[in-house]
């Protein structure tokens, strides 16, 4: 399935988008689309069934002429983000290949949808983007002892866009999140996708647009630690519960790994990126 959240910012409510492309309202069978409804497979089983229902017993569709779409994903616990993890990107930045995943945290409140302003923190200079892959919980994790179980526990998969702000994250000591926390710095959506839906998670194309020009061309399968190994790196660190979002890294093209001037965004840029599969955003820059 595909599920979303279309509305006002604050006042999403749940939808689905059919086989048809047509967008469905859910909130006469779920409140919304958040951990607790990934958790609860016989509500899940509710909405399959009503998905499928044809007629007048199908889903009230919704005019999607001007309907904003919200981030797919209510309620997020915790954003969990892993670092240099594709091998092109970690040569373009000249950095060595970790032997372990880099972790690092984005908050919740950084989400927007995926057409939402982005906007440019004050005092930036080098603020860059990221498309990555983000993988949806759906099982309390903790200690995971094998791939097959760390699938198990994922709910579904998302496109996100990891923005940073590079002199922040790098050049003005301590950790990185303050580079990564900025206003509205992860948009998500548009859906998010069942993992039913996505057979190979380590098969997905990856693409990146800044003002019309890709940039960012890549695939999961070029991940140094594919989706299972993470998810089962991080349990042996923090429980992972259903509602927690993990964005996978990036590939090359980023603006960090390219020669001088390094292209950074400005206000007025518009950045749209794709997921093969999971959909597309579209964002424009402006000034905080």
């Amino acid at each position: 399935m595909k599920l979303l959240r279309v509305g006002p910012a604050g006042a999403e409510r749940p939808a689905l988008l059919d086989q048809n492309g047509t967008l469905r309202d859910l909130s006469a069978l779920v409140p919304d689309i958040d951990g607790a409804l990934l958790a609860d497979e016989a509500a899940l089983a509710r909405v399959r069934a009503a998905a499928a229902a044809e007629g007048d017993d199908a889903l009230p569709a919704i005019e999607d002429g001007g309907v904003r779409i919200g981030p797919p994903l209510g309620r997020i616990g915790k954003i969990v983000c892993i670092g240099l993890n594709y091998h092109d990107h970690a040569t373009e930045t000249g950095a060595s290949i970790p032997e372990e995943p880099i972790v690092f945290m984005k908050a919740p409140d950084t989400v927007v949808g995926p057409e939402d302003t982005v906007l440019v923190p004050r005092g930036s200079v080098k603020t860059d983007w990221e498309v990555e892959l983000a993988i949806v919980i759906g099982r309390t994790a903790r200690y995971l002892d094998s791939d097959e179980a760390a699938l198990a526990a994922v709910a579904g998969y998302a496109v996100a866009h990891d923005v940073s702000e590079r002199a922040f994250q790098i050049e003005r000591g301590g950790q990185w999140d303050k580079g990564k926390n900025c206003e509205t710095f992860n948009p998500l959506g548009p859906w998010l996708v069942t993992a039913d839906e996505v057979p190979d998670p380590q098969a997905l194309g990856l693409r990146l647009w800044v003002n019309g020009e890709l940039q960012q061309n890549g695939n999961t399968a070029d991940q140094i630690f594919g989706v299972a190994q993470v998810v089962r790196y991080l349990s042996q660190f923090m429980t992972l519960y259903p509602g927690d979002v993990i964005n996978t890294g990036t590939p090359a093209g980023v603006a960090m790994g390219r020669p001088e001037p390094k292209p950074y965004l400005r206000a007025g840029d518009v950045v749209e990126l794709e997921i093969e599969g999971l959909g597309r955003q579209r964002q424009e820059f402006k000034d905080a």
